[in-house]
């Protein structure tokens, strides 16, 4: 029995691979050979970046809440540390939703810390 070189499997098995690199610049776009190798690694930093992509986002609340903090007259650690005291189990992502959005209730907040901190 001959060998199928230009077989539908083969064929269809490329043209997913191609629709995946569509978009990409020069050959990576268009050549099977080069498109592989870059769908594989566009894949595979796109399933690490959805894991990295959570620590980014606390990273930008924790900057987002230290900013806030200051301009109250507090570092970021000792309003954390102040809010344990006092009970106060606001995520980051709600206290910097709070800073940003409503800067009055994110007063009341830091001052319960500092209360908390003096206690």
């Amino acid at each position: 029995m001959s060998r199928a070189i230009d077989g539908t499997k083969r064929n269809n098995r490329r043209a997913k691979i191609l629709k995946l690199a569509s978009g990409f610049t020069g050959r990576r776009g268009t050549n099977y050979k080069a498109a592989k190798d870059a769908v594989v690694k566009a894949l595979s930093h796109s399933y690490i970046d959805r894991r990295d992509r959570k620590g980014d986002f606390r990273q930008l609340w924790i900057a987002r809440i230290n900013a806030a903090v200051r301009e109250e007259g507090l570092t970021y650690s000792r309003f954390i540390n102040g809010l344990a005291k006092a009970g106060v189990t606001l995520n980051r992502k709600a206290l910097s939703n709070l800073a940003v959005e409503d800067p009055a209730a994110f007063k009341a907040v830091v001052d319960t810390a500092k209360k908390a901190l003096e206690a």
